[in-house]
């Protein structure tokens, strides 16, 4: 089925490139895929009045030096990069992408968002390839989601609904699965009335006259309570945390939070600087819950990197509020890590929804470092081309190709217990200080002289602090 606005296609016949199911009694959801692009809708809207920040704009010129210049003039998805996104959520989510069908309109309708005929084409084409329920591209009111799933006699998922899916099924800490239930919580309220016979305001006639509450209040009631409790225990995370947080800043040891887009490779990068073994995947969003190790500087500093949630185009607002206690860990940290994906063709564009995330947090004024990651995918003449600068480091984590260059970057940018060079004189029988020079000092002369040791080294000012007595003027 193709006409000049729309399109359908058939995957069911990819269905050898998913990931086989673990248990063969299980069967996956069959998604139909529906993109939606509105014509009038201006560029400023869809980046949600994000303005083009100079680390956007520079993100924009990479991309371009790299031969990303077919949207060059903009810094938003086409509609094919939107579908292929949302592919990559049905996928994560755990479903078999059956169909797609892309709609472009010149407006929105109120009452659908693509039109009655549209509609009639798409429950057609849902049929036909046995769609268990039906993915957009895009947010539904709870109005059209109920007149959409009338239409087409299928269980209809937006955008927000998808990615609220994803995040409760990577959750694995209560931290994280309390902040997917508020968001959840908070979609659902809007979406109560008339979701069915059971939640119907009560009916008129004998024994139904009078006070009472309908199923509806109930719910809402339910909901309200559960809401205000699972904020309460969020909050209880968030003094937790925020007490955990002083007295790490009680000791002078730098946090630098890795953010970007979701399936740029922090998780991966985060491994390699750390040393750990985090879960990463090529899956969206598989890392949801923070975590932080520290790791040893070339001046032999300590710091702490944190690995954070993903961002994605259009992030829903009620997984930012709900997951503020999360992201704190970026408000507050010293240094940001911006890791774009340098073989993504949209890296520009992604960059620039980061930036909207990251000014929704009040975090784009902090001190950043760009990343591009993945510069193992690049042909081998880009690759050779790619040149670092002072605010950019490109590095292939998979490879631990230029993660030196990027520690010595992430050293020289922090001012938290900067080393100075210093020279001492310390006596050999002060065992306990010498050893703890050797081990927090980058010493570069050593000389012995009548039972004393006459360094010059680059020590940070807390060692240097309790050193005092040996520095020599």
């Amino acid at each position: 089925m193709r006409r000049d606005n729309s399109r359908v296609t058939d995957r069911s016949s990819s269905r050898k490139q998913l990931k086989v199911v673990s248990n063969p009694s299980e069967r996956r959801e069959r998604a139909f895929l529906v993109g939606v692009e509105f014509r009038t809708r201006t560029r400023a809207r869809k980046t949600d009045g994000a303005s083009i920040t100079p680390a956007a704009q520079a993100a924009r010129d990479h991309a371009t030096s790299l031969g990303s210049s077919r949207q060059s003039d903009s810094p938003d998805f086409s509609s094919e990069e939107s579908l292929d996104e949302l592919r990559s959520l049905a996928l994560s989510a755990g479903a078999e992408v059956a169909g797609e069908f892309m709609q472009h309109r010149d407006r929105p309708d109120p009452a659908t968002l693509i039109g009655k005929g549209k509609l009639e084409e798409i429950a057609g084409a849902s049929a036909s390839v046995s769609a268990d329920v039906i993915l957009f591209d895009h947010d539904l009111s709870p109005s059209q989601q109920r007149n959409i799933e009338r239409a087409v006699s299928t269980r209809v998922i937006d955008r927000t609904q998808l990615i609220l899916d994803i995040f409760a099924k990577h959750a694995r800490t209560r931290e994280g699965q309390l902040q997917v239930e508020l968001a959840q919580l908070e979609y659902m309220l809007p979406r109560l009335a008339g979701r069915g016979v059971e939640m119907s305001q009560l009916g008129g006639g004998i024994g139904t006259r009078g006070p009472g509450e309908t199923q509806l209040e109930t719910d809402r009631r339910k909901i309200y309570r559960r809401v205000r409790h699972v904020k309460q225990q969020i909050e209880n995370v968030r003094r937790i945390r925020a007490q955990q947080r002083q007295r790490r800043e009680s000791v002078p040891v730098a946090t630098v939070a890795l953010v970007g887009y979701t399936n740029a490779g922090k998780s991966t990068l985060f491994n390699a600087l750390t040393n750990s073994k985090v879960l990463a995947s090529s899956r969206m969003f598989a890392t949801l819950d923070p975590t932080l190790r520290g790791a040893e500087l070339p001046s032999k500093r300590r710091v702490l990197f944190s690995d954070t949630v993903g961002f994605i185009r259009h992030l829903p607002h009620t997984l930012v509020s709900a997951f503020r206690a999360t992201l704190e860990e970026v408000q507050r940290a010293t240094l940001i890590l911006q890791v774009s994906d340098a073989s993504s063709p949209i890296s520009a564009e992604q960059d620039v929804q980061v930036e909207t995330v990251l000014k929704e947090l009040e975090a784009d004024k902090k001190p950043r470092l760009r990343v591009m990651n993945k510069i193992d995918l690049l042909p081998p003449k880009q690759r050779e081309s790619l040149r670092d600068d002072a605010q950019t480091v490109h590095v292939s984590a998979i490879e631990t190709t230029g993660l030196t260059t990027l520690l010595e970057r992430i050293d020289a940018a922090l001012e938290e217990d900067r080393p100075t060079r210093v020279r001492l004189r310390i006596p050999q029988k002060e065992g306990k200080m010498l050893a703890m020079l050797e081990a927090r000092a980058r010493i570069f002369s050593r000389k012995y002289h009548e039972g004393t040791v006459e360094l010059e080294a680059d020590a940070p000012a807390s060692l240097l602090r309790r050193m005092k007595d040996y520095i020599v003027e």
